[in-house]
């Protein structure tokens, strides 16, 4: 059973989110939130596998919140934040990544997209809506922070591959089981990729692999 935290300052948004993922046998929706503050005094209370964040709130907003409750390294957070956006929010999308979350969903989703975003999210991957990507690169050069674009050349062949099924919303074990590797040598080319490309978590690799041309956005 995956538990989910809903936290958006907007009741009815939270009553529809929440009707649609208590639909499925494996989601339960443990609590909500109306505002970035309560939310994560609620995460660290709930201890919830995957928060839903909404970016604009008030009290806290969504990237303070994310930030705060993902304060320490990405691999040993007991949480993951999947943050919900509009096409409005396009000036908080790279900073919600810097921020620590696993990905975006935009709250106009199929049901569908939603619900396997969520499940991506839990087991450990990464999800960023295809209409979002082009949006969270604008926002990253917008914000000054792009700086050079990664050298393709710096990746071998295999930390390509391991890329390549890490923005499909591949985890470790899926990826391992994929090519055929231990899922400690997996490890060791996500840290690899990582150091090449300046990042420090898999969402911040997509997009910067996105802007270098080695991914493209899943259709």
């Amino acid at each position: 059973m995956i538990r989910l935290l809903l936290v958006d300052d907007q009741e009815l948004v939270r009553a529809g989110l929440g009707l649609i993922l208590a639909a499925e046998g494996d989601l339960e929706v443990v609590g909500e939130a109306p505002d970035g503050r309560a939310g994560v005094e609620a995460a660290r209370a709930l201890a919830p596998d995957v928060v839903l964040m909404d970016m604009r709130m008030p009290v806290l907003d969504g990237i303070a919140a994310t930030r705060e409750l993902l304060g320490g390294p990405a691999d040993e957070q007991p949480h993951r934040v999947l943050a919900l956006t509009t096409f409005e929010d396009d000036d908080v999308l790279w900073g919600a990544i810097e921020a620590g979350a696993a990905g975006f969903v935009l709250k106009d989703a199929p049901a569908v997209d939603l619900v396997n975003a969520v499940r991506v999210t839990a087991r450990g991957g990464s999800w960023l809506d295809p209409r979002v990507a082009d949006r969270v690169l604008g926002s990253l050069r917008r914000s000054g922070d792009a700086g050079p674009a990664p050298s393709v050349d710096a990746l071998t062949e295999r930390e390509r591959e391991v890329l390549r099924l890490v923005a499909s919303g591949a985890n470790n074990a899926e990826v391992a089981g994929s090519l055929y590797l231990s899922e400690r040598t997996v490890k060791g080319h996500i840290s690899a990729i990582f150091a090449k490309l300046g990042v420090r978590d898999r969402p911040a690799a997509i997009i910067r692999a996105y802007d270098a041309g080695i991914v493209t956005p899943r259709a």
